[in-house]
């Protein structure tokens, strides 16, 4: 049975860091290219981060370049976002994905609000 799940998020202050991780399991997680999107209230799920199936290879969309870091363990099946200087506009729910040419996975998401 296929698995992703997200934990990490929280409530955090502007400035704060947290430290995002979803667990992989039921899929051969180095296979997958990974990454982290979000969805704000009233929004559209945005692509945040992505990250090659090696971890050679990282992106991120230019509202948090410098602030992100997309990360993974492959033996661990465990993919990370380490969110620093959060900004009230990084409020919203963090999912992960996996994804191969023959079809993506989803995790549940989790919260994340910054707010003072």
């Amino acid at each position: 049975q296929v698995q992703l799940v997200e934990s990490g998020g929280g409530l955090v202050q502007p400035g704060g860091s947290l430290r995002l991780s979803c667990a992989a399991s039921g899929f051969t997680f180095s296979d997958y290219r990974m990454s982290w999107y979000r969805q704000a209230p009233g929004k559209e799920r945005e692509l945040v981060a992505f990250i090659s199936s090696s971890g050679g290879i990282t992106s991120y969309t230019d509202s948090v370049k410098g602030r992100f870091t997309i990360s993974r363990d492959n033996v661990k099946n465990t993919v990370y976002l380490q969110m620093n200087s959060l900004k009230s506009e990084d409020t919203a729910v963090y999912y992960c994905k996996a994804n191969r040419v023959d079809g993506d996975y989803w995790g549940q998401g989790t919260q994340v609000t910054v707010s003072s």
